[in-house]
């Protein structure tokens, strides 16, 4: 007989074990960062999600060009929105998580499913969690578009030759190049640190969302090469991802997005 959408749900609850204590660590190498993303990609390969991100990154993309085609003030935030699908990138794939989680326990698996965590019962830490992520994106844009200011000027820019010059070839271009990548790496740095696995951590166990933020900083100091390894594999991955207009991130997202769930899965003990 076929489980039915309550008993699935059901499952869901009863299978989060309470957790009020950080839990073992284990400590893993760069190499098994290979394996974990292999299990991300079979994920994909199972169950393709790139209609959900195609829906969420056009519009997007769209807009953007929408507003290119308005005037060029908006050049200055493009490398700074780009780089920061980074720091947004785990509250976006709370669902291909979802996706893994349940495909992990042998539940019905289809796209609707991956909206699944608005029923979850962590749906409040989710949101607070999310909500800080938000906050700190925002203030990168911030601190993004001030560095700029500082460095290139207020005018705005006359064409994308004429940006792409200034940055490029200009003193106050490099400045802007080393300034920007030193601060980036810095919000990098502390996105990762909370949210590499809280997210995942938070779907699979009763677990408050200061504990998970505390496990999730807790894999970073355990691990730290394999984590900055982790780190620089997903900020590349973003970066190609973008390139042209965004197409490639509708796979690339699914896969990191996977993969996430494979890495809570190995470094933190079940125990």
């Amino acid at each position: 007989m076929p489980k039915t959408a309550t008993h699935e749900t059901q499952k869901v609850t009863v299978d989060r074990p309470v957790i009020r204590s950080i839990p073992e660590i284990k400590k893993i190498s760069v190499m098994d960062l290979k394996e974990i993303l292999a299990k991300g990609i079979n994920d994909f390969r199972e169950k393709p999600s790139h209609i959900l991100l195609l829906v969420i990154i056009y519009p997007i993309a769209g807009l953007l060009a929408a507003r290119l085609t308005a005037g060029y003030d908006i050049l200055p935030l493009i490398f700074p929105l780009i780089t920061g699908f980074a720091l947004i990138g785990p509250l976006a794939a709370l669902g291909l998580y979802e996706l893994s989680r349940r495909r992990e326990q042998g539940l019905n698996l289809a796209w609707k499913n991956a909206f699944d965590v608005l029923d979850s019962p962590a749906i409040g830490s989710i949101s607070a969690l999310g909500i800080l992520l938000m906050i700190i994106f925002l203030i990168w844009l911030v601190v993004a578009l001030s560095i700029y200011q500082m460095t290139i000027g207020v005018i705005e820019p006359s064409s994308i030759s004429d940006f792409v010059s200034k940055v490029m070839t200009t003193p106050a271009g490099w400045s802007l190049i080393v300034i920007g990548c030193g601060v980036g790496f810095v919000f990098a740095v502390v996105v990762l640190a909370i949210s590499v696995v809280s997210f995942p951590m938070l779907l699979d166990k009763d677990i408050s969302a200061a504990m998970a933020v505390q496990t999730s900083a807790k894999v970073v100091l355990t691990n730290p090469v394999p984590m900055a390894a982790w780190g620089l594999i997903v900020a590349g991955s973003l970066l190609l991802g973008s390139l042209p207009f965004f197409v490639g991130l509708c796979v690339v997202m699914p896969v990191l997005g996977h993969s996430t769930w494979h890495l809570y899965r190995t470094v933190v003990s079940e125990n």
